[in-house]
């Protein structure tokens, strides 16, 4: 294992498309739900512990080889939006491209085959993990992160935001993230034993009504 492929698969310069995306920031700052350093922070951590939570968990059993497709068919039950399917599927293709580029793969192949419009991104990114040598810890922490670190990137543009702010923001989640992707890596376990259902299904209602109300502005910064 090269625990080094973990920074390369969680810099945010890897093309993966993930900067074209908000997680549901844009919508809230319209909304008023995130103004400043403080609301953003809450904002993040009901993400981390939701949207967060289950993206973690799909990405650590995908680790430790629990069929990809009942992983995107579970991923698929946990999204009640439309929007949300349509930008997941989105940035697992751009992902799957980014991944296949750098750690060619047998198992990335087929798994480009099965899905050729794109599988849930948490569901490439476990894969993905699994290819570069990581552990589903690692792909867990992966997959948090980006549950937090988008929203702060997309809010530094969409409001301003001192960026050393938003970056504190992060830190404090620390200890957060840390009880999340403990979490994520457990109920992968026994997701490898009770198949998927085990997984969890933490449901985020705003940012689900958020992602359709912003998949039908006329004019948006973010994708998603």
């Amino acid at each position: 294992m090269s625990r080094a492929a973990l920074l390369v698969l969680a810099d945010g310069r890897f093309p993966a498309g993930g900067h074209a995306h908000s997680g549901g920031a844009e919508a809230a700052v319209k909304a008023g739900r995130i103004t400043g350093a403080s609301s953003l922070e809450e904002f993040c951590r009901g993400r981390l512990h939701t949207a967060g939570l289950v993206s973690a968990s799909l990405a650590a059993a995908a680790v430790l080889g629990v069929n990809p497709v009942e992983l995107d068919a579970a991923a698929d039950a946990r999204t009640p939006s439309p929007a949300l399917r349509v930008a997941a599927r989105k940035l697992g293709r751009q992902l799957m491209r980014a991944a296949r580029a750098t750690w060619p793969s047998v198992e990335l192949d087929a798994l480009a085959r099965e899905f050729p419009k794109g599988a849930h991104q948490p569901v490439v990114l476990g894969v993905t993990a699994r290819v570069a040598g990581l552990d589903a810890v690692d792909a867990a922490y992966c997959a948090a992160y980006e549950s937090v670190s988008g929203p702060a990137s997309a809010t530094v543009r969409l409001l301003s935001l001192d960026p050393f702010d938003a970056t504190a923001v992060l830190a404090r989640l620390a200890p957060e993230l840390d009880r999340v992707a403990d979490r994520a890596v457990e109920t992968a376990a026994r997701a490898m034993e009770q198949g998927v259902d085990a997984l969890p299904a933490a449901s985020a209602p705003l940012l689900e009504i958020g992602a359709e109300l912003h998949a039908a502005w006329p004019v948006r910064l973010f994708a998603s």
